[in-house]
This record gives C-alpha cells, structure tokens and sequence, in this order.
C-alpha cells in the first residue's frame, strides 16, 4: 500500500522508474505528445512528473504525473508488489479456499497473503483530501475546476478531459456502492459530462435515480492510492465492493471520509475529490475524444455532472493518462486485470489454461484462449460461456487455441489459426452487446462477434484425415545445442 499518491512517485523515484521535468509544459496537447512517446517506448518507458505543468499560458499551482502505471513494473509496485502475479496467487488460493474452521486454517490463509481482515474500509472523521475546501455555491475564493491542470490531449477533442477519475455512485434502493472510472469533458468551472455508457453500473444507478425523479449525489476521487484507481477499472463480479477490493489488494483497510456536500464516502487519502450531483434527464453533447480505440469517438448525449465543492491535500498531485493508438498505459492495467482475475476464468471453464489480450485489439476487439482439449466443439462452449462474463460480452473476437500455444506470443497464435482452421467449419457469428465505443458496428451498443476454432480436430468433429504432428526438434539433440553453443 501506498499512503499518499506522492509516495508511490517516490517509490518510482527511487526505483528509476520516474522522469522528473521541471521546464513549463502545457496540459494543451504538448504533455500528450511527451507521455505519448513513453508509452510506446520499449517497455512503456517512465513515468513522468512535470512540476511546472501551465493552463493557457499560465502556471498551475499542481504537479502533473502521468504514466504511472504503464509498464509491467510500475503496475506491479502500484499495488506494493514485486510482480502481478503475487496477488494472482492470492485470487488463486482465495478461490479454493475454504472458511477457516481452526486457528492452524486461519494462518494457513495469512501466509498466503489472505487477510481479509483488510478488505473492510474503516471511517473516519478527518482525513488530508480535505486539507483544502472550496465550496462551490457562493463561491467568493474564485477557485474551480478550471484551476486544475486538466488535459487537451489530442487536437480534435472537445475540451479538456479528466482522464483517471474514480466515480463514487449509490444505489437508491440498496446503498450498494459502485465505483467506476468514466471520462468527464469539463465544460466550465463547475460542470463536467459523465461518460457513463449504458452498460455501466453507474448508468444504471442513474436510471433507477430517473425513475424516482431524484437528484444523484455523486463524487470524483482522484489520486490517492493507486490501488483504488486498478480497483475501479478491475472486472470485478456485479455487486462485489471495489473498496472491499481495493483494501484486498493494498492489504489495509482504505479509510473513508464523508463528503462535505454529498452524502457519499471517498478514501481520504485522495489527492483531489470532487463533489456534486447529476440531475437524471439532464444530457448534454459531449466529445469528440481521442480514445483508447485509436479513432475519436463521436459527439453523443450524456449526463451532466455539477459540482458543488472540490476539496484538495495541501501537496496534490493531479494523476492521469492519455488513450489512443495502442500500446498505451491501459494495456499494462488491463494486463494486470486479467492476470488477476484468471483465476475466475478458470474457475468456470477449467480446461481454460490461459487467456490474452493483445495490445492491438484494444482489450475488447481480440481474445486468445488456450485450452486443455477434451472433447468435440469444446473450444466453441468456452467461446460462448466467455461472451457471457460480465466485459467480455465486448468480444469482437476471440480465438481458441491448443494448450501447448503461448497465447501471450501473438506470432504463435496466429501461426495456429492461419494453420488449424477451415474458415467455413471452424468460425461462428453471434449476436451480441457491443462497446459503446466500437465506431464499426452499424448500430451503436449492439453487433456481431465472431470465434474461431484454432484447436487439433477431432473425429468427433467430422475430420477423418489425420491430424498432422507439429515440427519439432528432438529434446536429446536440443540439450545437446544447449551446451554446444
């Protein structure tokens, strides 16, 4: 865990992993083209800290850090980790585990690093993002929004927008808390568009808000610990508590503090909240933006955020990204995300042995799987029971491959599906939920998948030819080579 955002930046200091720019650098496009270039260096490059950023010409009086998460390193020391793969383990073994019925079970789980103790937030009263409240209804410091050193980040968008905002939402009927990560185009010092897509769960708490003619309360986290930012990007099941998730991961319990405006609960060591409410009905034209998809999306409809106070630590630092043509930031996090969560993957489909999401399909274009082949059209069934989990009902493609093929080797996959598949006999089309933000589909929010069968053919599948033994080299000469060269 990290206590503060600037901790984490001293841990990427220290470890080399930070580039500190002390020249005036303008959130209009040039920062952009700067961390545009570090994420697309060999191995996503540095983060970068820029300590002097300006607004229009014009110092802003909070630092700028972006990349922070943009490489397998960095996304591993977000989360207090030497790799990602430590907390995989842990979902792994928490996955099998079974409710500690003796003292002896319930070390067996710390020593795997299960202290669920950990994952309830704890409440508290005072806390630093509050070290700084402006109010903003009869407002006379001057202070907005328009005082912090949001991005333009590419030259056909429609404004300034928040990138790495964790938005705080409640269930009018429940209380259950959502926290998910929506862009926000700022329109001016106190409004701001909500991204929220209509498959999100803060769209539908939106909704049910509409539906009982009641303003939403609603709040921005920014900053803070890096573990709450992964958490609301994660695909955690429907109804499991990103915070419960957030304190899993960081192994302490985040501590909440009530809103000054808004009855809602933010961590209070967030580097900036912002608070405010969306009126249900109220839409507004939002976009164009550079996104992760690598075209712009188009101007839409969405609601309409209006705050009402932004409160600030003394010491903030303003964090966020850029999306665009990949690879970019995202990946690394979506990487982690899935590595994390595999083992829900395989939980439901065993024979699932390992799963990837390359870089080029933008998370939700392309998805390799291998497989511990059994039986006749298997790797159809996994197709299917995957459009159904939560996100991955964005699919455009997924292909099916063999256990012995790296799914994390796309040279490798394709080599099999150019190889293993008759196009007509080992393809299938569905129709199916598609990303809001997939500008190829001729309807928006719905279109077609397609899988492919990339596996050995059985007989029960109608191929009576033989299939073909893969070239390979003999082991024995292979050791020999070893020690030759």
């Amino acid at each position: 865990m990290h206590p503060s955002f600037r901790a984490f930046l001293q841990k990427l200091d220290e470890s080399g992993e930070l580039i500190r720019i002390s020249e005036p650098v303008a959130t209009e496009l040039q920062i952009t083209e700067l961390a545009d270039r570090q994420m697309k260096a060999a191995g996503g490059g540095k983060a970068l800290l820029f300590e002097n950023p300006t607004i229009d010409g014009k110092p802003s009086p909070f630092p700028v850090a972006i990349n922070t998460m943009g490489s397998y390193k960095r996304m591993a020391m977000a989360l207090g980790l030497e790799s990602i793969e430590e907390l995989a383990a842990q979902m792994q073994f928490l996955m099998k585990a079974k409710p500690p019925k003796t003292f002896r079970d319930a070390i067996t789980l710390l020593r795997n690093g299960i202290d669920l103790i950990h994952a309830r937030p704890k409440h508290v009263k005072n806390g630093p993002c509050k070290d700084v409240i402006h109010k903003l209804e009869g407002n006379t410091s001057g202070f907005s929004l328009n005082d912090l050193p949001v991005l333009k980040c590419w030259p056909m968008d429609g404004g300034r927008f928040i990138t790495f905002p964790t938005v705080y939402t409640k269930d009018p009927d429940t209380g259950e808390r959502n926290v998910g990560m929506y862009r926000m185009q700022v329109y001016d010092g106190q409004t701001t568009g909500m991204h929220w897509q209509v498959h999100k769960v803060g769209a539908r708490h939106g909704k049910r808000y509409y539906e009982r003619g009641e303003r939403m309360p609603v709040a921005v986290a920014i900053g803070g610990d890096p573990a709450y930012t992964f958490a609301a990007t994660a695909p955690l099941p429907d109804g499991l508590d990103e915070i419960l998730f957030a304190g899993f991961a960081r192994k302490k319990s985040v501590e909440l503090i009530k809103c000054e405006t808004v009855d809602i609960e933010v961590p209070a060591d967030s580097d900036f909240v912002l608070e405010g409410y969306v009126q249900p009905g109220e839409m507004r034209a939002e976009g164009p933006f550079g996104d992760h998809t690598g075209f712009y999306t188009n101007v839409d409809d969405y609601p309409v955020f209006h705050i009402t106070a932004i409160t600030h630590r003394k010491d903030a630092v303003y964090p966020c990204t850029i999306v665009g043509i990949p690879p970019m930031e995202d990946f690394y996090m979506g990487d982690a995300s899935l590595r994390v969560f595999l083992p829900i993957f395989k939980m439901n489909f065993p024979e699932i042995v390992d799963i990837a999401l390359p870089a080029e399909g933008v998370f939700h274009n392309l998805v390799f799987v291998s497989i511990k082949k059994q039986y006749p059209w298997q790797a159809f069934k996994v197709m299917h029971g995957l459009w159904g989990m939560g996100q991955m009902m964005f699919a455009k493609y997924i292909v099916v491959v063999d256990e012995d093929c790296d799914v994390q080797n796309t040279s490798e996959v394709l080599f099999r599906l150019c190889a293993n598949t008759d196009p007509q006999r080992d393809s299938t089309f569905i129709k199916n939920p598609s990303d809001s933000l997939d500008h190829a589909t001729t309807l928006a929010n719905i279109g077609s998948h397609m899988g492919f069968d990339a596996t050995k053919k059985l007989p029960g599948e109608g191929y009576t030819r033989g299939w073909p033994e893969l070239v390979k080299m003999d082991p024995a000469v292979k050791a020999w080579a070893d020690k030759f060269l």
